[in-house]
Order: C-alpha cells, then sequence, then structure tokens
C-alpha cells in the first residue's frame, strides 16, 4: 500500500514537472495542425497518385490501367506541347530576376523617393491573380490601352500584331503579364538580403578602389547567393506551373494553353480524372528535378556550403 501511493506521487511529480508540461504543450500544439496537414494535404496527394493509375471520372467506375496515362502525358500533343510553353516563362523569369536585382541593388542603398517605388512596384504582387489577368486583357484587347499608347508613339494601329491572337507574339505578351506581377516580390526579397550585408565590406571595397559593379560582383552577390538560389526555383517552378494569365486573358486559346490549363480542361471539361492526375504527378516530378539541378549547378558555382 505505502508503495502504491509512493509511486502515484511520484508519477504526479513527474507529469506536473516543467519539462513534461512543457513536452505536453508542445504535442497539443502540433497534433492537431498535423492532422489537417495529413488529411487536407498528403491523404488527397496519395489519393492523387493512385488515381493516376486508373482511367475514370469524377463519378462511376475505374478501370487500372497502369502507366498508360503517364504514357499518354508524352505522347498527346496538347499535354507535351504545354510543357514547351513554360519555356516562354522561364526565358521571362530570367528577365523578372534580372530587373528585380538590377532595382534592389538601387534601392538598397540611399535613393530620393526610393521607399514611395518600392511600394509602387510591389504594389503588383498584392493584386489577386484573376484581377491581372482581366486588367492585361482589356490591357493587350485590339485598339485598347497598349495599341493606344503605342499610336501616341507615332506606331500605325494597322502595322500593329494582335497581342493575344498572334501566335508569334502572345505567349510573349503573357509572359509580360507574369513578369509585371513578380518581379516586385523577388525585389523586395533582394532588397532585405542586400540590406543585411556587412557595411563595413563596401568602405573596404572603396578604399581599394573598387568600382559599383565589382562591389556589385564581389560583394552583393555572394552575400545574397542563398536568396538568388531561392529566387530562381520560385521563378522556375512558378514558371512551369503558369495558370492564371493563359486561363484568364486567353482561356488557353491560339497556342497559349500552359500545362496547368491544359490539366485544368482534361480534368473538368474531358473528366479524364486519370491522365489529368498523371499530368500532376509528371509536373511535381519535373520541379522537383529541376530544383535538384538548380541546386546543384549554384553548389558548383559558389562552392560546398557550410552548414
Amino acid at each position: 500500500m505505502g508503495n502504491s501511493v509512493s509511486d502515484s506521487a511520484g508519477f504526479k511529480a513527474w507529469f506536473g514537472s516543467r519539462k513534461v508540461q512543457r513536452i505536453i504543450v508542445m504535442v497539443t500544439f502540433m497534433i492537431i495542425p498535423l492532422i489537417l496537414l495529413f488529411l487536407f494535404t498528403y491523404l488527397p496527394f496519395g489519393e492523387m497518385i493512385s488515381f493516376s493509375f486508373y482511367k475514370m471520372k469524377y463519378i462511376g467506375k475505374k478501370t487500372f490501367v497502369g502507366l498508360k496515362n503517364y504514357a499518354s502525358v508524352f505522347k498527346r500533343e496538347d499535354c507535351f506541347g504545354a510543357l514547351k510553353l513554360s519555356l516562354y516563362y522561364m526565358l521571362g523569369s530570367l528577365v523578372q530576376l534580372t530587373i528585380a536585382l538590377y532595382l534592389a541593388t538601387i534601392l538598397s542603398f540611399k535613393v530620393k523617393g526610393g521607399n514611395i517605388f518600392k511600394g509602387f512596384m510591389f504594389f503588383p504582387f498584392l493584386i489577386n491573380g484573376i484581377a491581372v489577368g482581366f486588367i492585361f486583357k482589356f490591357f493587350y484587347t485590339r485598339g485598347y490601352v497598349f495599341d493606344t499608347v503605342l499610336q501616341w508613339c507615332g506606331f500605325n494601329l494597322e502595322n500593329l500584331p494582335y497581342w493575344l491572337k498572334d501566335q508569334a507574339i502572345n505567349n510573349y505578351s503573357l509572359v509580360g503579364t507574369s513578369v509585371w506581377r513578380y518581379f516586385g516580390q523577388n525585389m523586395v526579397l533582394f532588397i532585405g538580403a542586400i540590406m543585411s550585408v556587412d557595411s563595413s565590406l563596401y568602405e573596404a571595397a572603396m578604399i581599394d578602389g573598387a568600382n559599383k559593379f565589382q562591389q556589385f560582383i564581389y560583394i552583393i552577390v555572394p552575400n545574397i547567393k542563398k536568396i538568388i538560389l531561392l529566387n530562381v526555383i520560385l521563378s522556375i517552378t512558378g514558371s512551369l506551373s503558369a495558370f492564371e494569365p493563359p486561363y484568364v486573358i486567353t482561356s488557353g486559346a491560339n497556342g497559349t494553353g500552359t500545362y496547368f490549363v491544359i490539366m485544368h480542361e482534361i480534368a473538368h471539361t474531358q473528366q479524364k480524372v486519370g491522365l489529368a492526375s498523371a499530368m500532376a504527378v509528371v509536373l511535381l516530378a519535373i520541379i522537383l528535378f529541376a530544383t535538384l539541378v538548380q541546386k546543384i549547378v549554384f553548389r558548383g558555382i559558389y562552392g560546398q556550403e557550410e552548414d
């Protein structure tokens, strides 16, 4: 009896200790988010992978087809052709990062009206993507805003292309929309990284006679390489998953249907859920591969990083 009371008191003392209470609080706060993450992220993702092996619609029976859906992703012209359009957006992302890094370098130092300029440049990122699509749909419409501005500059309307219909130019027009919307986000990330660089490095460089370009190459770039890598990864993955501009502005017409637009049509219009699921898995694999390649390239350029 005495041992039982002693054990009970010991357990209460252990359970009421600060360390145990802290662990209980942490587990309690973690368990609900983890359950929600599993239910709404990992479980649906697992179901999507299983769907990719079936020929099925949202409602009705499903037939196991193995890897046929994955083969169709690369055989169908609409699916594989949509992947090629990602090259336009990747090219645009390079332009986007170049503009963002250039402006961030300038605005990281004392510039008159710099804060106002930062606000104007970052504002497009705050606008909803659907709203941006409608803005640029009106902007590129024949005879409207963009054509009017060009006419003010002396261009003849009859000599101007149809920005959203001409397949030689329409994808560049849509890429311009993405560049306009996202370069402000990249710029703000670059500014935060550049401002964290030790100012004594600039002072030492100026004493040694380094000009602004040399300071950029040998001080700024090496010190913000992690942010550069982050922005490159975000831009490349964003290029592979472009959806809002082509969907809202052109509905994927005239050769502007990106991978996501085609996947949306296959899943919801054609009701080929298995094929759409396989497309999603293939896209994930491509994004992971692209991210790995980028990390290897940056490691080769900057050398092995220390943890």
